[in-house]
């Protein structure tokens, strides 16, 4: 088979437009809350309001947290399964070149529980418990933090007090203006 101009012309733009027109897959995770309108925290980023859409780059386990005033907040570990597109070698056929996007879509429903109203008498009595229990030298366990129960913060030495540019902060309305106002 003989090429002739035309025809290598033909074959060159062709080549050209398999290796530019190169495919990507576009990862969605799309995040919705009966009601709506939960802040949705994904690996503790805040990403907004659902319903929410954001795009993630990694497969992988995903720690999803819905925040909404009245409600309980949600926490779950989510794990996104890598489709059988994405598993090696096959991964770069699908991102390097295949001719067109994928994309790869998932939603994600929670339905958020009213957040139970402690009564006063209630909230009382367990206050009561507690004085009660630390003193007699029990303590209350710690929260689970999911960082084996290590509490993170302040030290708790005692020192001299905070200072700024070595002036003592204001403690309420000294009726002094200027810098501390």
């Amino acid at each position: 088979m003989v090429l002739t101009g035309n025809r290598i012309w033909t074959l060159a733009i062709l080549l050209t437009i398999c290796f530019v027109s190169t495919g990507c897959v576009r990862r969605r995770m799309t995040i919705r809350s009966n009601p709506p309108g939960a802040m949705v925290y994904v690996d503790d980023q805040q990403i907004g309001q659902t319903p929410v859409s954001t795009g993630f780059t990694y497969y992988g386990t995903r720690t999803i947290t819905l925040v909404r005033d009245g409600y309980e907040t949600t926490t779950v570990k989510h794990t996104f399964e890598a489709p059988w597109y994405q598993v090696p070698p096959l991964d770069f056929v699908s991102e390097n070149l295949t001719p067109r996007e994928i994309r790869d879509e998932r939603v994600l429903d929670f339905t958020l529980v009213p957040q139970q109203m402690v009564s006063s008498e209630q909230l009382w009595r367990n206050a009561e418990q507690l004085r009660q229990n630390a003193q007699q030298g029990f303590v209350a366990p710690l929260p689970d933090t999911g960082r084996g129960n290590v509490v993170i913060g302040p030290p708790l030495i005692p020192g001299p007090p905070p200072t700024i540019n070595g002036h003592l902060p204001p403690t309420g309305d000294s009726g002094r203006r200027g810098r501390w106002r």
